[in-house]
């Protein structure tokens, strides 16, 4: 007997069977999953410019990044439970908007993120990777990065289990990186050699909250890849139970981990020498343990990176299913390997675009990069926090999460309020010279958006064209 309302029974053809994803992910694998994704690159690459930024006292900025993402994280637990799909933030918005151009733009605002975030991951590794190689070869920077890509997409290809399976072996060697910061401070500190001043000195001349919130948008870009996990939910086992203790407990031990390892790098470094370095968590195992040899912390920072870099290819390829399933973007990328059971259309796909994102801004182009994968993603979490409250009218059958309304109100503004200091600061940026057109924020995203906007025409002008040859074809 049908249920009313449901769609018959059939058995499935065999392109449905190839767009099935196989639930492979456990509880442990999923908290590892955003645990390693949140800490895979600000802690290790962004910590010296946060110094630079804000003075010793950056850890302050750690309490705000995390603090704002932690709000919007309450509304992926919720929505992830309750659509326990692989589309996300464009997913929640189609539900709660039903707006199809507004659907494809959120779509397109999330992949343009992850992408913008892959190019500046790619980048950052490459800088730390050659500095390991420079007496053995020299290879172009750009190379290194385009090469790291290609093989992090095979990896992606190859399977989630693998993906997730290699994510947790180096999520485990980053935190023992982390846990080795940690050794040298408590010894500096036991030993009397910490300045425990320092990490309360903003720099002069500056308001402390103004420079605290200043950081807090770097904060906020290493606290970035936690949304991430709602693009594997069909991967996952027993959904509506597992992800909010997963999802909040990694972002959680995440942001405990950022604000103790910032307090003690300040502690045992001066801001001086953290903030002229590229590689600052070094020079903290090099003041505390000068015996520890550098080249085996570079690699760690390598691994943290790459870590980084992986689940975010692994979200775009994701995106790219997820919005092929929902009939935004065209069927083919919803398309799995026969064998792998992963989505390679959309795996290619967004590997192309990374590499030519890449090849596109230069060497130069991390901190670009970097603060638009903010501004898109500020833009995107305000909207997922108000999807949350909207989509509360909307039933489904399963038990879910419910997150506190307020918390969800609360995460609506910061976003805005964020993603309004980020443009406001870039525009004042570039009036008065001290920002280039390319190195502008807000042109790279209005660039990125007018593409979109592009694709998205283009793609409903073929779909019309399709829809009227057959019912020319039909009517014959």
């Amino acid at each position: 007997m049908e249920t009313p309302g449901a769609q018959p029974t059939v058995a499935p053809s065999a392109v449905e069977q190839q767009e099935e994803l196989v639930r492979a992910i456990s509880a442990p694998l999923l908290f590892f999953y955003v645990l390693g994704d949140v800490l895979g690159s600000g802690i290790y690459a962004l910590i010296g410019v946060m110094a630079a930024n804000v003075g010793g006292a950056f850890w302050t900025s750690f309490v705000v990044g995390v603090a704002a993402a932690m709000l919007t994280g309450f509304a992926y637990a919720e929505l992830i439970t309750k659509y326990p799909h692989a589309a996300g933030a464009a997913m929640y918005t189609g539900r709660a908007f039903n707006n199809r151009f507004f659907t494809f733009l959120v779509a397109f605002c999330t992949v343009a993120a992850s992408l913008a975030a892959t190019g500046a991951l790619a980048l950052a590794f490459s800088g730390y990777f050659l500095e390991l190689l420079v007496s053995l070869l020299s290879v172009p920077l750009l190379l290194a990065a385009l090469v790291f890509v290609v093989l992090l997409a095979f990896i992606n290809f190859r399977g989630i289990s693998e993906s997730v399976k290699l994510n947790l072996a180096m999520s485990v060697t980053e935190i023992a990186g982390l846990a080795l910061v940690l050794g040298v401070g408590i010894v500096v500190f036991l030993t009397g050699g910490a300045d425990l001043g320092r990490p309360f000195e903003f720099n002069e001349g500056g308001n402390p909250a103004i420079l605290a919130l200043a950081g807090a948008t770097l904060a906020f870009f290493a606290m970035t890849g936690f949304e991430n996990a709602a693009n594997v939910a069909e991967e996952v086992q027993n959904p509506s139970r597992v992800y909010p203790r997963a999802l909040l407990g990694g972002m959680a031990s995440a942001g405990i981990i950022y604000l103790v390892i910032a307090f003690i790098a300040s502690m045992v470094v001066s801001t001086g020498q953290l903030a002229g370095s590229e590689v600052a968590l070094l020079e903290v195992v090099r003041q505390g343990f000068p015996a520890f040899p550098g080249w085996l912390f570079a690699i760690i920072a390598c691994i943290a990176i790459t870590n980084t870099c992986l689940v975010a290819l692994i979200t775009n390829s994701r995106i790219m299913y997820g919005m092929a399933r929902e009939g935004v973007v065209p069927r083919i990328f919803a398309r799995t390997h026969l064998s792998r059971r992963t989505p390679w259309v959309a795996i290619v796909f967004t590997t192309i675009i990374a590499l030519v994102l890449i090849v596109g801004v230069g060497e130069e182009g991390v901190n670009t990069l970097a603060s638009a994968t903010v501004a898109f993603l500020l833009a995107v979490f305000a909207l997922v926090c108000l999807c949350a409250l909207v989509l509360r009218r909307d039933r489904v059958p399963q038990e879910h999460y419910t997150a506190p309304t307020a918390i969800l109100a609360l995460g609506v503004a910061v976003n805005v309020a964020l993603l309004l200091y980020v443009l406001i600061t870039d525009i004042q940026g570039l009036a008065s010279g001290d920002t280039g057109l390319r190195e502008s924020v807000v042109v790279v995203c209005l660039v990125m958006l007018l593409i979109g906007v592009g694709l998205y025409f283009v793609n409903n002008l073929a779909k019309r064209r399709l829809d009227s040859s057959r019912n020319r074809g039909g009517g014959a």
